[in-house]
């Protein structure tokens, strides 16, 4: 039993990732990537950030998250607040054109979910976010 639920999540899993990639490159969700996305969702909901802790958090090079960071800056959705104590380091804050675009896009993210769980009871969902939800933060330690 233990085998054959593994094998199922792996090939469930496989089976979303290609959905959620096709949808993403296929069908346009908000003005936001998905990275872009991801980066305001955590400002908004931690607060400022700077980019080694954001970095840190989606696992990815503190270049990576900085180029991000840059062009979300040069759109005008972030800002940088200086660090007193380190004149070299600042932290993220979201604007409010950036908090604006934000809650659009989110708005138009939890519709498609809406959509594509329309037949489902308020508890398949909810509990399909909770494991959901567990699968990530797991994930974050390996």
């Amino acid at each position: 039993m233990y085998e054959e639920s593994l094998e199922t999540l792996e090939i469930e899993l496989s089976i979303l990732i290609r959905r959620v990639i096709h949808a993403s490159s296929h069908k346009k969700v908000g003005h936001l990537d998905r990275s872009a996305y991801l980066l305001l969702h955590q400002i908004v909901t931690n607060g400022p950030a700077g980019v080694k802790s954001l970095a840190a958090e989606f696992q990815l090079d503190v270049s990576t998250v900085s180029r991000q960071a840059a062009a979300l800056e040069h759109k005008g959705y972030l800002f940088r607040i200086p660090d007193e104590t380190d004149g070299r380091a600042y932290s993220l804050q979201i604007t409010e054109k950036g908090l604006e675009e934000f809650k659009e896009d989110k708005k138009t993210r939890k519709n498609r979910v809406a959509k594509v769980t329309r037949t489902w009871t308020e508890e398949e969902r909810e509990t399909f976010a909770i494991l959901l939800k567990k699968y990530n933060q797991s994930a974050i330690n390996e």
